[in-house]
């Protein structure tokens, strides 16, 4: 085991449900094995306020249950250059931190890779409810924001029924279309649009109208932002078939919440791991789950892949909503 002293753990990016589940398996992991922690307020900016503070079990007590993050985030374009880097680096130098855990998305991601090329330990935690972050199948807080929208269809499924209506749930997804994908499968929609598959709305128009003329009295569909607005879509769709879908937005209500169990195990499970790694004298890795089993793999591979988007469940999803 390496002999690590003093870790510091900093949430980047946009916030994720069980952000503070994580925070709280990374101090209680360290303080068990007599490791001093610190955490750092508002991310990358607050590293470079040199803004870090001593963490004890009360800190992270009853924090589990909490969606957002008690360390908060903010973003910060001076440690996007190089300048900024170096002073990230230096001041933790000059702390004496011997490992730092990042959680947080692509962007995160990045600069944990640039401060372990500085010569940082690092360690991050795929923490966004994208699921776009690869080498693990999941990513902490995409569970809960798959069970909001499926929430959220549910409900609209109710009222479009009874008043025979169409409905467009557009959810967040820039690049990766995985939470309309699960979310669509799991309530059962129509049709789901995503940016990595291609789609016709000349098609989408005309399924619609012949599933309301076979008497249907509803119809659901799931766009990721990545693909296209839900407005957009519903002018479109109306323009070829003169159906009026009505559209919801739901934005930011899916970073929102009480975590799942799933993510709080999965964020307990991962901090725990990545603790254990910086006391092996490991570094620059990001912390996965594949398979059920939890794996390191380099930073520096993670930020230059894409992660391969899941085809045999989009036709699952197409094969079940005929």
């Amino acid at each position: 085991m390496s002999q690590v002293k003093s870790i510091a753990v900093l949430t980047s990016g946009g916030d994720s449900q069980g952000m503070n589940a994580a925070v709280r398996a990374v101090v209680r992991s360290a303080l068990f094995h007599g490791i001093e922690v610190y955490g750092i307020q508002r991310g990358y900016q607050g590293l470079l306020n040199n803004d870090l503070r001593p963490m004890d079990l009360r800190s992270v007590g009853d924090i589990i249950q909490r969606g957002g993050t008690i360390l908060q985030t903010a973003r910060c374009k001076e440690f996007m250059t190089p300048e900024g880097q170096e002073k990230g680096a230096q001041i933790l130098r000059d702390r004496g931190i011997d490992g730092l855990v990042v959680i947080g998305g692509d962007g995160s991601y990045q600069g944990a890779n640039k401060l372990s090329k500085l010569g940082i330990k690092t360690m991050a935690l795929p923490g966004t409810i994208d699921n776009d972050i690869p080498f693990t199948d999941f990513t902490i807080g995409f569970d809960t924001a798959v069970s909001i929208v499926v929430d959220a269809i549910n409900k609209l499924r109710d009222t479009m029924t009874s008043h025979e209506r169409s409905s467009i749930v557009e959810v967040m997804g820039r690049h990766c279309g995985d939470i309309a994908l699960y979310a669509g499968l799991a309530s059962g929609a129509e049709t789901i649009i995503v940016p990595e598959v291609p789609y016709d709305l000349e098609q989408v128009a005309l399924r619609m109208q012949e599933n309301f003329q076979h008497g249907k009295r509803h119809s659901i569909i799931v766009v990721a932002e990545g693909a296209g607005s839900g407005e957009d879509v519903a002018r479109e769709i109306t323009a070829r078939n003169g159906i009026e879908p009505r559209v919801t937005v739901l934005g930011h209500i899916q970073r929102g919440g009480t975590p799942t169990h799933n993510d709080r195990i999965l964020a307990s499970r991962l901090g725990d791991f990545a603790v254990r790694k910086l006391m092996e004298g490991d570094s620059a890795k990001s912390c996965g789950i594949i398979n059920g089993e939890y794996v390191a793999t380099d930073i520096d591979t993670v930020v230059n892949t894409k992660k391969p988007f899941n085809m045999d469940l989009y036709e699952l999803a197409l094969r079940l909503s005929q």
